[in-house]
């Protein structure tokens, strides 16, 4: 008797001590949301009456996807603070979505008009039996007229064809029922078929001295949630400043809506190109080749799956930019790529995230399931009391505004700096759903002063593209991303906004202009091959052209290159260059003029590579 006397003490005392916790839910709705690159911070507040004593205080329903070392819990009054759990609640589970009963709903009525429609086609088809099996005329011993023949034949073939008519009709209409219930049916399928996720919980245990009402804010980070920038860039001609809208598009599958809420975007992170081509250094040695470059475009496009479907809303993201795009309803995407890019990163809620080499212009990808538990709790304990302080109050409180997919909205927005970040707060409360559609939002607007000027590399590409010079560029806060361009009320394509390597001047591809003719050729004559002694000569001979079929003159800049010797055995001998600006170490030719409206100017590209005769030199 005596070995069970300290186990029944220890169950007496857990039951008294149980019995003096006082243990509440509280369900508590969001506040504010700071949406950064990648993840989230959520912010909720709830008042709570308290008993003296020991309270626990589970706050529920609360996103699965809560990153538990970031849970940050702040109470007013007399109170202390004792631990904080996070968990997860895997037995409540969340009431069907309103689309999906929708969806149900439409489904089943679908199912009763088709069966209607069943029940009198299967009449139409007794009455067709019936009028075949009486088609008959007379008795056995009657004597058949012709009047009589001919009156049942043209009642039998009136009363047949209307039987028939009224029959394809009746199975178009079914036809047409079944292949709108399939369709309601597989989407019904798409949304009950995806992976439920428990709900988060935290739990705060405090200790207070008297009887009060304690008000608790607390924040955490999720993921499944984030925003990528955007941009509009219209130009009405080479005389007028540029108009730069720039967007930020939200997306977020938290598994909680985001209800009239104040939004932060932070910079932080916890077919058609337009992008003008670059020139590579022509290093000249033996058995090198001079550079290449490729002809594709600089944008890949690909679909996105599972082992089963196609995959929409997936994030796809150049590694290591903000350039970023998300998968449309069937599961595709189209991304331009900056210069130099070499990786994509795939990421979707419940998927693992994968990173691919950008290896082609068209990318498809098969995602599979991430087997991560969710069921991770963590303690954090607190001992020290928290003093009240002061709740911060909105400064205006305006009408909800919710967002509708692919619109853009004009809202007031307060840009802060941060000593390494850039805060954007909107200053409007509006509503979010965890839908994982893009949601964009016009952060700011601005005329930006220019200085245009057509580019053109036509060793790599016979083009002329049109860029806009932007000084002061670094107080408007940009960030790379991609961007619809419009010239001339016309859309051109997209293209990519860089900031990255930008420093004074940031250059802005407005794309290609069509108006700009640009040509260059070999010169045959002049591809020769000379020995002198043990010396070999090779000639090469270019003629550049440009003309401007534009009813306005144009600034324009040409890029072309000769090859550097890396050798001292090899010599490149510049016979004619047109008075082109030259980089002596990397080898680039650089013409910059004007060029009047019809006018076209030539440029000749001449030179001469020495190097022994019995080594072997690759030339273009």
């Amino acid at each position: 008797m005596k070995k069970y006397l300290p186990i029944l003490f220890c169950l007496l005392f857990t039951s008294i001590y149980s019995q003096n916790i006082s243990e509440k839910e509280v369900k508590t709705e969001v506040k504010e949301v700071t949406v950064f690159l990648k993840n989230t911070q959520i912010t909720r507040e709830k008042s709570v009456d308290v008993v003296s004593g020991k309270n626990s205080i589970k706050f529920v329903n609360l996103s699965p996807f809560i990153d538990a070392k970031s849970i940050q819990v702040k109470a007013s009054g007399a109170i202390t603070v004792l631990s904080v759990n996070h968990q997860q609640n895997y037995l409540e589970k969340r009431s069907k979505e309103t689309t999906l009963l929708d969806l149900e709903s439409k489904s089943e009525s679908l199912r009763q008009k088709i069966e209607l429609e069943q029940t009198y086609l299967d009449i139409l088809n007794e009455e067709i039996a019936f009028l075949k099996e009486n088609r008959m005329i007379g008795g056995k011993n009657d004597v058949v007229t012709v009047t009589n023949l001919k009156e049942t034949a043209t009642f039998y073939g009136a009363k047949l064809t209307t039987l028939k008519l009224k029959e394809i009709e009746r199975n178009n209409t079914i036809a047409a029922l079944n292949k709108e219930k399939f369709d309601i049916d597989s989407q019904i399928k798409t949304i009950s078929g995806k992976k439920e996720y428990p709900f988060s919980e935290i739990v705060v245990t405090i200790d207070a001295k008297n009887a009060t009402k304690v008000r608790f804010e607390f924040s955490y980070l999720v993921d499944n949630a984030g925003w990528f920038p955007s941009y509009d860039i219209r130009a009405k001609n080479v005389n007028e400043p540029i108009e730069m809208i720039y967007k930020a598009n939200v997306k977020q599958d938290t598994k909680i809506d985001w209800k009239d809420v104040k939004l932060k975007l932070s910079t932080g992170n916890p077919t058609l190109s337009g992008v003008a081509p670059e020139l590579k250094p022509y290093f000249l040695n033996f058995n090198i080749a001079p550079p290449t470059y490729s002809t594709v475009s600089n944008s890949v496009s690909g679909f996105v799956s599972d082992s089963q479907a196609a995959l929409p809303g997936v994030s796809v993201n150049v590694k290591g930019t903000t350039v970023g795009t998300t998968t449309d309803f069937d599961g595709k995407y189209s991304l331009t790529i900056p210069n130099g890019a070499k990786e994509l990163e795939f990421s979707s809620i419940g998927m693992k995230t994968q990173v691919v080499s950008i290896y082609n212009s068209i990318i498809n990808v098969v995602m599979r399931e991430d087997e991560t538990m969710l069921n991770e709790v963590v303690v954090i304990g607190y001992g020290s009391t928290i003093r009240k302080k002061s709740m911060e109050k909105m400064e205006r409180k305006m009408s909800i505004s919710e967002i509708k997919e692919d619109a853009s909205l004009e809202i007031p927005v307060d840009q802060i700096q941060k000593q390494t970040t850039v805060d954007f707060e909107i200053q409007l409360p509006y509503s979010i759903k965890s839908d994982n559609k893009s949601y964009a939002v016009d952060i700011s607007s601005n005329q930006l002063p220019a200085e245009y000027q057509y580019y053109s590399v036509p060793k790599i590409n016979k083009s002329a593209y049109l860029i806009a010079n932007i000084s002061d560029w670094e107080k408007y806060n940009l960030l790379e991303g991609e961007a619809n361009i419009f010239f001339e009320e016309t859309f051109v394509g997209k293209s990519l906004l860089d900031v990255r390597f930008a420093k004074d001047t940031l250059q802005i591809s407005l794309g290609i202009d069509k108006n700009i003719q640009v040509e260059r050729e070999k010169i045959t004559d002049f591809k020769s091959k000379n020995f002198f002694g043990s010396k070999k000569e090779e000639l090469r001979n270019w003629k550049i052209s440009i003309k401007n079929n534009k009813n306005q003159a144009i600034n324009m800049l040409v890029f072309d290159q000769v090859p550097v010797s890396t050798n001292e055995e090899i010599k490149v001998e510049l016979m004619n260059i047109s008075n082109a600006i030259q980089n002596s170490e990397t080898g680039e030719l650089k013409w910059l003029f004007k060029l009047n409206p019809k006018e076209t100017k030539t440029f000749e590209l001449k030179y001469a590579v020495k190097y022994p005769k019995n080594k072997n030199l690759i030339i273009e």
